[in-house]
């Protein structure tokens, strides 16, 4: 596992997504409530690039058929997704965003 530098802490307003590709990973950042997430951002119910979709509550949702994935822990909290999708450590340095992957 390493730590890949993101971006600038100011550079994801609350509810912004943003998405980056390390080391063969397609992942996504979400800030939601202050707190910033990362997960994979391809839905593990038909393959949707979910940095498309919308911060619904505490998750995102899909934009192609609406499974809501929890940043927190990816599990998903509506049908049809029933796998979860990876998560990411987060850590904020010196107004820096790194992801553990």
């Amino acid at each position: 596992m390493k730590w890949v530098q993101v971006c600038s802490d100011t550079d994801i307003s609350e509810g912004d997504l943003m998405s980056f590709d390390a080391d063969d990973k397609r992942i996504m950042i979400v800030r939601i409530s202050g707190q910033i997430y990362a997960a994979d951002r391809t839905c593990t119910h038909e393959d949707a690039d979910m940095s498309g979709g919308f911060v619904s509550g505490t998750g995102v949702m899909c934009p192609l058929h609406l499974s809501v994935f929890n940043m927190a822990d990816g599990r998903p909290q509506n049908p049809p997704a029933q796998d979860p999708i990876i998560t990411y450590n987060v850590k904020i340095e010196k107004g820096t965003v790194w992801v553990e992957i």
